[in-house]
């Protein structure tokens, strides 16, 4: 959590300073221009991102496939389009890795190498690491032991009467 409030702090810092070194190099105007162009851009390729995301996910679904990587992508876009609606510079060039379709893929495989170190699967056999396979033992069923127990059928009659019997 530290590390976020430390990036929440410094990367509006390092924006404003990268601005103000493009604006010193290039002029007020044709930066400003150029944030404009650039989050016009931005706006522009997620949407059409995005559709083709939308599109491969129901193509998933509707082959009764799991959309893992479709779902993966989809996230990807979403943080992607937000770091670039943001003004400056240094948040596009990360807005775009997330986003251009030739290094999304690099992106997806960087989260789930992040998610495998870091999340864990919590079934019925306890905590398991992420991706640890497809298959979880199952906790053991209740009943007679092989080979000492013995089966009775039987009956159960209750003598005393519920609060639904009169």
């Amino acid at each position: 959590m530290g590390w976020l409030v430390l990036a929440l702090l410094l990367v509006p810092i390092a924006e404003i300073y990268v601005i103000v070194q493009v604006g010193q190099a290039i002029g007020a105007g044709p930066t400003i221009l150029l944030l404009i162009a650039d989050s016009v851009l931005g706006a522009w390729l997620v949407r059409h991102e995005g559709r083709r995301a939308w599109e491969n996910l129901v193509r998933s679904l509707n082959a009764g496939r799991m959309p893992t990587k479709e779902l993966a992508d989809g996230g990807l876009l979403l943080v992607g389009g937000t770091l670039l609606m943001a003004p400056g510079f240094l948040t596009d060039i990360l807005g775009y890795f997330l986003v251009l379709p030739f290094t999304r893929p690099l992106a997806r495989r960087l989260l789930v190498g992040w998610m495998v170190h870091r999340v864990q699967v919590v079934g019925p056999a306890g905590p398991t690491p992420f991706g640890g396979g497809p298959f979880m033992p199952r906790p053991p069923r209740p009943g007679p032991k092989s080979g000492g127990g013995r089966v009775v059928s039987g009956e159960v009659v209750d003598d005393e009467p519920g609060p639904e019997q009169p």
